[in-house]
């Protein structure tokens, strides 16, 4: 059994209805998903997660250690951590307030948006499905490991196997709260990591209907599980008229807004504070030589950058500084892209768990129809921007 959390992509440690997951508040959601009774046995046999082992919680107290320390070194005028201090500091300015806003945003979908809607349209083996995808991803909060659950959730309610790819591609870059983030960092410019990252997926999921067609990928054998005569429309009717517009309801609907932005912020919070610290130490102790002889922009410089995307394993927002840090020393637009891109693509664990519970040929796939559409479209941003 994985325990990997079905709903928020971390690691789960309580387990319940043949899952294992991180809190109670990832098990009532999955209740409520699945309209299962709640129950109580299993939580009570687990005891509550320390709020100081909360992972956001153990990054801030490391931070924390390091501004001490800093400023126990400074008082006997040793600077060491000085600039990377500084250099952090300069990364909270930049982006503090887009990540508090897409976290708001996050709970706000996480609370309103029904899960059923983003389900409805993506078990149809058509053309369309793959914009249905791609478009409901941009609903989706998750980090690229939360995606991964989310998509493989999807895949055993009945979506077919193109729709699961390019959501799980689209998902990352194309959410709301990553899309405010990389507005923090790049300016305008977001909109093309946001704008191609739409159309990789879309061109890779378009794709995988024709392997599909011809046999090339496995198929989905389990049983779609949707209402046909289901209508998002009259869904939305339906509860805009039951829905009591007073102080109770507006104190439990903000309630319910800020849980989902602390669940949100507990899964991806602390991989923007360690992608900023590792982007900080890139400034402060990398030489810049180093970023304009390996990772400028050349077709060279492309592949480096292909392959550390590849290796270090971080989620998509841990991954935005480095980006941005890779962007600001060598002014390579396109390496940023496809250092973004390549790690979603490329990714060891997103391709092991396709390879576990959809099937080798369709994770096999991944890399070979997306690298060489992240390559030619980083050449390109390198010689147009």
């Amino acid at each position: 059994m994985t325990k990997r959390d079905p709903i928020c992509g971390m690691h789960g440690t309580i387990e319940a209805h043949g899952y294992y997951f991180c809190s109670e508040a990832c098990i009532r959601k999955y209740e409520k998903l699945h309209e299962i009774e709640k129950g109580k046995c299993y939580v009570c046999a687990v005891k509550p997660k320390k709020w100081y082992r909360e992972k956001i919680f153990l990054v801030i107290f490391g931070l924390i250690t390091i501004q001490i320390i800093h400023f126990i070194l400074a008082s006997q005028d040793i600077t060491i951590f000085k600039d990377l201090i500084s250099s952090f500091h300069d990364y909270v300015k930049m982006i503090w307030v887009a990540v508090i806003v897409g976290l708001l945003l996050g709970g706000f979908i996480d609370y309103f948006i029904p899960r059923k809607y983003i389900s409805k349209y993506l078990a149809q083996h058509k053309k369309k499905t793959i914009f249905y995808s791609v478009g409901l991803g941009f609903l989706m909060s998750a980090c690229s490991h939360g995606i991964l659950a989310i998509s493989i959730e999807l895949y055993k309610k009945g979506a077919s196997v193109p729709a699961v790819i390019a959501f799980l591609l689209a998902s990352p870059w194309a959410n709301l709260p990553i899309t405010i983030i990389l507005f923090g960092f790049f300016g305008i410019k977001a909109l093309l990591f946001v704008g191609f990252a739409i159309i990789i997926a879309v061109n890779t999921g378009l794709t995988y209907q024709v392997l599909d067609r011809k046999g090339l990928i496995e198929n989905n054998k389990n049983m779609v599980e949707v209402e046909e005569d289901f209508s998002i429309l009259r869904d939305i009717k339906r509860r805009r008229k039951e829905y009591e517009f007073n102080v109770k309801n507006l104190k439990n609907d903000t309630i319910g807004v800020l849980k989902g932005s602390w669940e949100l912020a507990r899964m991806v919070l602390w991989w923007i504070l360690i992608g900023m610290f590792l982007a900080s130490v890139a400034r402060v102790y990398l030489p810049q030589s180093f970023f304009i002889n390996y990772m400028g922009p050349t077709f060279f410089g492309l592949l480096v950058t292909l392959a550390l995307a590849t290796i270090i394993e971080i989620c998509s927002e841990g991954s935005s500084p480095l980006a941005f840090e890779i962007f600001r020393q060598t002014a390579a637009f396109g390496n940023a892209f496809v250092f973004l891109m390549a790690g979603v693509a490329t990714d060891y664990t997103e391709i092991g768990l396709i390879w576990a519970n959809i099937g080798k040929r369709a994770a096999l796939w991944l890399p070979i129809i997306t690298v060489p559409q992240i390559i030619v479209l980083g050449y390109l941003f390198n010689v147009l921007l």
